[in-house]
């Protein structure tokens, strides 16, 4: 939510390099994310996303 590097992402989702490269394209081209100074940080539709797929529990 607030931002994160590519290696903390990694880490904590436990993806390898090409794996998270390839979420991360997608979530940028659905403008959930965006790429900020070295940070991906979610935008206001990605936080929509992301509480919706929470109630969801998906």
């Amino acid at each position: 939510m607030n931002g994160a590097k590519k290696t903390h992402i990694l880490y904590e989702a436990n993806l390898n390099f090409n794996i998270a490269q390839k979420y991360l394209e997608m979530l940028n081209e659905k403008e959930l994310i965006r790429h900020e100074n070295g940070l991906f940080i979610t935008t206001n539709k990605g936080k929509v996303f992301q509480k919706m797929a929470m109630e969801l529990k998906l």
